[in-house]
């Protein structure tokens, strides 16, 4: 595999695995009222978890895995921009990678935990005392696997790995400069969304309203974006010098 073709590969992971991930999350809005249903109490959730049945179990396994794309994208793209010469190139890999892997261990909990847990809140036969655990247990796993590792800490990576590659791409002959603007101000929203994680800790904690949902679209878009950019490139723009930048990464005239 030549450089133009091993790009191209490169561009098509991205855009096929953002598309990939919006069918599942179809899915989960239209059967399971997601994520509107995360504000609703335990019980609610474990209720209407056990009706998905194993349908919404393997729409859970669908949304935790279909990212794997972009998960060889975002180590591809590495090799990619290496021309650029870019310091931090191998830590914006690794912070990406390390971000999307979380993702699916925060994602996965509704595969493998939270099935048991609705079935013991649910199953007649169950004790008060079983039932009044099942739903703490699955506050906690919600908590932590959730917020904690699935939102916060892969969010928060996510976004360094979009401001940083960003940052590689305003100067970098491949991309136009709005393209890495795009991921800048991506970035910046999605980051804002960290405030809904800290209100559910911090009473009155103000938050930046739909934020989160809005940035993981931006995300998206963005890597879309990216990948048509790199379908689209042409052999003799890898050759091309970087752009020139001022010192605060503003491209010169």
């Amino acid at each position: 595999m030549n450089t133009n073709q091993f790009r191209k590969v490169t561009g098509l992971l991205f855009v096929v695995g953002s598309i990939l991930v919006n069918i599942p999350y179809a899915l989960l809005i239209a059967n399971f009222d997601y994520p509107d249903i995360l504000r609703e109490p335990a019980a609610a959730v474990l209720t209407q978890f056990q009706a998905g049945g194993a349908t919404l179990i393997y729409t859970w396994l669908a949304f935790a895995w279909v990212g794997l794309p972009l998960m060889f994208g975002t180590v591809m793209l590495k090799r990619v921009l290496e021309a650029e010469g870019h310091p931090l190139l191998e830590t914006a890999t690794t912070l990406g990678l390390v971000g999307l892997v979380l993702a699916v261990i925060g994602l996965t909990r509704w595969v493998f935990v939270v099935p048991v847990l609705a079935r013991l809140y649910t199953d007649p036969g169950s004790s008060e005392a079983l039932r009044s655990a099942a739903l703490v247990t699955f506050q906690v796993v919600h908590q932590y696997g959730g917020v904690v590792i699935g939102e916060h800490i892969s969010q928060f990576m996510t976004v360094l790995w979009m401001a940083l590659i960003s940052g590689i791409m305003l100067r970098s002959a491949l991309f136009q400069a709005w393209q890495g603007w795009l991921g800048l101000v991506a970035a910046l929203v999605y980051f804002l969304g960290q405030s809904e994680l800290l209100a559910t800790v911090i009473p009155g904690f103000p938050e930046v309203p739909a934020a989160g949902l809005i940035g993981s679209l931006l995300w998206l878009l963005w890597m879309i974006v990216l990948g048509v950019a790199l379908l689209r490139s042409r052999p003799a723009e890898a050759n091309q010098p970087s752009r020139p930048m001022t010192a605060v990464g503003m491209q010169t005239n």
